[in-house]
């Protein structure tokens, strides 16, 4: 079966019920793919990187016990 559809906003409407759980296979023609020339993840965040001040020296590495409270990963 093959059945066309429309996106809107990040979502595909489909024209028929198809039960959850199906599994659909979409196929994108060639000249409709969209690339993304935005910036990336680095170039959105470059001017904050590295400025935080006062953390304690693990935060990286306990940053669940020091955000959520969970107990420290490594002892110490």
């Amino acid at each position: 079966m093959s059945i066309s559809a429309i996106v809107e906003n990040d979502t595909i409407k489909l024209p028929v019920h198809v039960p959850d759980g199906t599994l659909v296979e979409i196929t994108l023609p060639a000249e409709s793919a969209v690339t993304d020339d935005g910036p990336t993840l680095y170039d959105a965040l470059k001017d904050i990187i590295g400025k935080a001040e006062g953390l304690p020296a693990d935060f990286a590495a306990e940053h669940d016990h020091y955000i959520h409270g969970t107990p420290k990963r490594t002892a110490g």
